[in-house]
């Protein structure tokens, strides 16, 4: 099996149609996705997850923000069941979602916790981690407000799925905030990038 242009192993990829099984069936129940994305699960959300995992591959501490139906977060866990070392901690605060996410952990061996709190209490119960990840959750200036705590004067680095505007995003963040970046585009959707962000600051007034 290949994602993205990359080969994945079989023990991987039995993994990856469990969750894409467990996936479907509570997706009939909770609102894991917009619907009309669905029927595109694999292309649309696990392969595009998997770019984050393949950006920065080996054992890491990822600390996944809005973690939602699983997506990158599951995705990057089930990548590191492979490796047999590192770990997601998964940042959910609706409650149903969180029983998804514990579900698939436990179901498909991926290394990984929930942890079903806002982003703003996450930052007292997880100290340190080694990357970040978030998709679909908030403008670039709001997920800098949320990681800042992890990211400012640490060598943390930050991968982040973005749309088609992303340019008005960073133009906008820029205000607020010093960043190198790094703009991988997607290999999934046109348009789409997946930004590294690194070396975070506080601009001075």
């Amino acid at each position: 099996m290949q994602l993205n242009g990359k080969s994945v192993s079989r023990e991987t990829q039995e993994r990856l149609e469990h969750f894409a099984k467990l996936f479907q069936k509570w997706a009939k129940t909770i609102n894991l996705v917009a619907p009309s994305t669905l029927d595109e699960l694999w292309q649309r959300h696990i392969a595009d997850s998997a770019q984050i995992y393949q950006q920065s591959p080996g054992a890491q501490q990822w600390l996944d923000l809005g973690s939602g139906g699983g997506f990158p977060g599951i995705i990057t866990a089930i990548f590191l069941a492979e490796v047999g070392d590192g770990w997601v901690n998964l940042v959910e605060s609706n409650q149903k979602k969180a029983a998804f996410l514990r579900v698939a952990l436990n179901e498909t061996g991926a290394r990984g916790s929930v942890h079903p709190v806002r982003i703003e209490a996450a930052q007292d119960e997880l100290k340190d981690c080694d990357r970040i990840s978030a998709r679909a959750l908030a403008e670039l200036d709001m997920l800098f407000s949320y990681t800042a705590p992890w990211m400012i004067g640490k060598n943390t680095r930050a991968f982040f799925h973005k749309g088609r505007d992303y340019q008005a995003e960073i133009a906008k963040a820029r205000g607020r905030w010093a960043f190198d970046l790094l703009e991988h585009r997607s290999a999934v959707e046109q348009d789409s990038v997946i930004l590294e962000i690194s070396n975070l600051r506080h601009v001075s007034p």
